[in-house]
């Protein structure tokens, strides 16, 4: 069985979504608040050096780290092709495109400005240092939203993408932000949401789709 290192709402429910949807056998094995904990993030660090979630174990011991990692082994490991493109599929390049977009580019703006205390000292200004990357995060949505397809992000094809939306839409800048400014991204999520083999993972993450 595998054991997902993760902590309500935060990045291991992109792959706690994944693990459901392809109904493999795993366990999650709860890190705690690892901004607030240090005995948390020692912990961690002993089986990811980085001390960070998702972080998974497989069956036979070997640790996988990094989202998209994880998406790519998860669809390998399965041999299906319903979360990730298989390599002659058409929508493969766009897949790979916006998953490394999301992973590289957007994700990192929750690492550096969830707590931003831990790399500006002055109160002031990491207040200012948050406000800048989250406007920052904005305009990278925008360019997201503006690829999106629909009914999903690949068009007709659902992919992982449509878990990424779903569950990082319900971060900064929320939900109704998505709504006003990004109605392509909002729809797949609200929709993703109505995944009922999903919706016990949505509900053990989040208490408000908003």
């Amino acid at each position: 069985m595998m054991t997902l290192y993760g902590h309500r709402g935060w990045g291991s429910v992109l792959i706690e979504a994944q693990l459901e949807h392809y109904g493999l056998a795993w366990r999650l094995e709860e890190v705690g608040d690892l901004f607030a904990s240090e005995p948390a993030r020692t912990a961690l660090a002993r089986v990811n050096p980085v001390a960070q979630v998702p972080t998974l174990v497989l069956d036979d011991g070997r640790i996988l780290s990094e989202s998209a990692a994880i998406t790519l082994h998860l669809a390998d490991l399965t041999g299906r092709d319903d979360l990730v493109p298989g390599a002659h599929a058409i929508e493969r390049a766009a897949f790979l495109r916006w998953l490394i977009f999301v992973v590289t580019n957007i994700y990192p703006t929750f690492t550096y400005a969830d707590d931003p205390g831990r790399f500006v000292a002055d109160p002031k200004a990491a207040k200012q240092f948050r406000s800048r990357i989250d406007a920052h995060a904005q305009s990278l949505w925008r360019i997201v939203e503006d690829a999106a397809g629909s009914p999903w992000f690949l068009g007709e094809r659902r992919s992982a993408l449509d878990i990424y939306v779903c569950a990082m839409t319900r971060w900064r800048p929320g939900r109704a932000w998505f709504a006003e400014h990004a109605p392509r991204l909002h729809a797949i999520a609200v929709a993703m949401d109505a995944d009922p083999v999903l919706a016990a993972v949505w509900a053990r993450n989040f208490s408000d789709p908003e």
